[in-house]
C-alpha cells in the first residue's frame, strides 16, 4: 500500500468514529473535520462526492476488515478453528461492547435506505459464512441455518444492550453464553 492509500485507510478509520459517535446525520462536516483534523478541502480532495461517499468507504472498510478476520476464515478454514477465532474477533473489534456496530447502527436510521446493499451484503455474508461453517462441523442444514442467524442477531442484541446498561461485562458475558450454547449444538469432533 503506497502512503497516499495509508492515509486515506486512516483516515477512513477516523470518519467511521465520527459516525459511530454521531450517526450518518448527525456527522456535519464540521465534525468530520474536527474528528480527522483535515479541513473540508483535504476531506473533498479524498471524497469528492461528499459524506455519502465518506459513508460508502467506511462500510466497504468494515465489510473489508470482516471479510479478512471473520467471513473468509469461516468460509475456508478448519470450522471449529474459525468459529474460536470468530468469537476473538468480534469480541475485539467491538472492544468488548464497548463500540457500536456501525453497520447496525446505519441498519437502524433513515441511513438504511441509502446503503441497504452494503448493510444488507454485510449481515447476510456473516450469516451464510456462519452458516456453512456449521455446516461443516456436522450440523444439518436446516439447524445450521437457523443457528447462524441467531448467533448473528443475539450479537447485535448484545451490543445494544450492553450500551444501553451501561455494564462493560454484560457483551463479554453474552459472547460467553453464546459461544457455549453455539459449541453445545456441534456434534463431536
Amino acid at each position: 500500500m503506497n502512503s497516499k492509500e495509508n492515509a486515506k485507510t486512516e483516515l477512513v478509520a477516523r470518519i467511521a468514529e465520527v459516525f459511530r459517535e454521531c450517526g450518518f446525520e448527525g456527522a456535519s462536516l464540521v465534525r468530520i473535520t474536527k474528528g480527522t483534523g483535515l479541513g473540508k478541502g483535504s476531506l473533498y480532495h479524498f471524497f469528492p462526492a461528499g459524506k455519502e461517499e465518506m459513508a460508502t468507504a467506511v462500510l466497504l472498510h468494515i465489510h473489508q476488515w470482516f471479510a479478512t478476520q471473520i467471513f473468509v476464515p469461516l468460509e475456508r478454514d478448519t470450522p471449529r478453528d474459525a468459529l474460536n477465532a470468530m468469537w476473538r474477533a468480534v469480541d475485539g473489534y467491538f472492544q468488548s461492547g464497548k463500540r457500536i456496530c456501525l453497520v447496525g447502527a446505519f441498519a437502524l436510521d433513515g441511513t438504511r435506505d441509502r446503503f441497504s446493499g452494503a448493510i444488507s451484503g454485510y449481515f447476510k455474508r456473516w450469516i451464510t459464512a456462519l452458516d456453512r461453517a456449521l455446516q461443516r462441523t456436522g450440523v444439518d442444514g436446516a439447524t445450521a441455518a437457523i443457528l447462524a442467524e441467531d448467533t448473528v442477531a443475539a450479537i447485535q442484541g448484545a451490543l445494544i444492550l450492553a450500551r444501553a446498561l451501561d455494564d462493560p461485562e454484560f457483551f463479554p458475558r453474552s459472547l460467553q453464553r453464546l459461544k457455549q450454547r453455539l459449541e453445545d449444538r456441534l456434534p463431536p469432533p
